[in-house]
């Protein structure tokens, strides 16, 4: 076979994709920019390069990330691989030594007979040929350019990511379903009404909670509608009450009378199994986080599937640009793979890089790509990533709240290890699919 795909970039989505693809025969081009060129955060000159934790996160299958590692496992993951071959105790979470992991996945790569492996920064996105974009959140500003004129400036180069909750964490006798003014449907907004008292407490709180400074090379700026709630909360002690708590429009059901403020929770899908809190985009740890929105009525239990950031992230308006394939609408010969889909965490994005490794043997075999079924962690995934709602897409770890949901009754404690069960059920067949249609 004489197609040659283009993979431009060597983290862990460029090197899963490099090696699916050429495990099935297709020649592979992957460019590494390092080591003639660094971002501010890598140090090691190898591939694969880990760099915001050593940590994979959870095993157990009660954890849908725990999941999506067992599927890429079934699936001959080359990630997976070198995670398991270079493990580190860490309880029940995946870690491993990162210098080694870099190592062994820099020297299989290398190795490779149909990988050529490319030590050179991409400043010109190729004319011809396939081509896996995998680039990473911190694509070079060069490379970033070419790829903001790709995909009509749908190109975001920050978060500020508000957290998501489970449905099933929330005490709905303390919220009440409406829409402002009663516009929409009238579930489309969960509210969780403070009174006075309450918001004052809620406030001194958050005005101690300890924050996340951003890194030397992060230079976030704060739009508008994107400021953090702890400085918003800073600025005076009505400012949170007259922006994204405001209560106005929001009589509660019984009383018909406005709280002193709200919190809103939007549905995330459509099965509405998950919640993201309006305007909540915090530069608060994840343990403060946790701490102070569980003071909000309603929350005092919440699971949190997701909690907020903001941070550099380079990543694409997914929903409007790629097909469920990954494949760029307006150029199908254009992938994307990992962080700049959209997908956070390092499984997350070797789960998507192993998807466009498929595709793109699928295409140079003049087939359709055979889609993972919703079931699975990773239809899941990627079926979140193409399907949301582009006006309100922020990227995303894979989660149970994303999978279809289960028939029938089922207690809260099975649900997940049937997920789980069903997954893998679903994975064994489409994996005899795969194996039918690659030529």
């Amino acid at each position: 076979m004489t197609t040659i795909v283009t993979i431009i970039g060597a983290g862990l989505a460029g090197c899963e994709a490099a090696w699916q693809a050429a495990e099935r025969g297709i020649r592979v081009r992957l460019y590494e920019m390092k080591p003639q060129r660094y971002s501010p955060a890598h140090q090691l000159p190898g591939l694969a390069e880990l760099v915001c934790s050593n940590s994979l996160r959870g095993a157990d299958l009660s954890n849908a990330v725990g999941l999506l590692k067992e599927e890429l496992r079934r699936c001959g993951s080359l990630i997976m691989q070198g995670a398991d071959a270079t493990r580190v105790p860490a309880g029940g979470a995946l870690a491993v030594d990162r210098e080694q992991f870099s190592v062994w996945i820099t020297e299989r790569i290398a190795a490779h007979p149909n990988i050529e492996l490319i030590r050179e920064e991409v400043v010109d996105l190729p004319t011809e040929g396939l081509v896996v974009i995998a680039s990473g959140p911190l694509t070079s500003d060069t490379l970033a350019d070419q790829l903001s004129r790709l995909t009509g400036d749908r190109l975001y180069f920050y978060d500020a990511i508000a957290p998501i909750v489970s449905a099933e964490s929330l005490d709905l006798s303390k919220i009440y379903a409406a829409s402002r003014y009663g516009k929409g449907d009238g579930d489309d907004y969960l509210n969780c009404p403070l009174d006075q008292h309450q918001y004052a407490t809620f406030l001194g709180v958050l005005r101690g909670a300890e924050k996340v400074e951003p890194r030397s090379f992060e230079k976030l700026v704060h739009f508008d509608g994107c400021m953090p709630i702890e400085e918003l909360a800073a600025l005076g002690d009505d400012t949170l009450r007259f922006g994204p708590m405001k209560p106005v429009g929001l009589p509660e059901p019984v009383s018909g009378e406005e709280p002193w403020a709200v919190v809103q929770l939007r549905a995330e899908n459509r099965e509405k199994t998950l919640y993201n809190l309006v305007g909540f985009q915090t530069k608060m740890t994840w343990p403060e986080q946790r701490r102070v929105l569980r003071m909000i009525p309603g929350l005092e239990q919440a699971e949190f599937v997701r909690l907020g950031a903001m941070h550099r992230n380079t990543f694409i308006n997914a929903p409007s640009l790629l097909s469920e394939a990954q494949q760029l609408k307006s150029d199908p010969r254009f992938l994307f793979a990992g962080q700049i889909t959209g997908v956070e965490g390092y499984v997350e994005s070797a789960g998507s890089g192993f998807l466009a490794g498929l595709t793109v043997v699928a295409l140079a075999q003049g087939r359709e790509p055979l889609l993972p079924p919703r079931g699975t962690a990773l239809g899941a995934l990627v079926h979140h990533i193409t399907n949301a709602d582009p006006k309100q897409f922020q990227p995303m770890n894979v989660n149970y709240g994303l999978f279809p949901p289960l028939e029938g009754r089922i207690k809260k404690k099975d649900r997940k290890p049937l997920m789980a069960e069903r997954a893998l059920v679903a994975l064994d067949g489409w994996k005899k699919g795969l194996i039918n249609a690659e030529v």
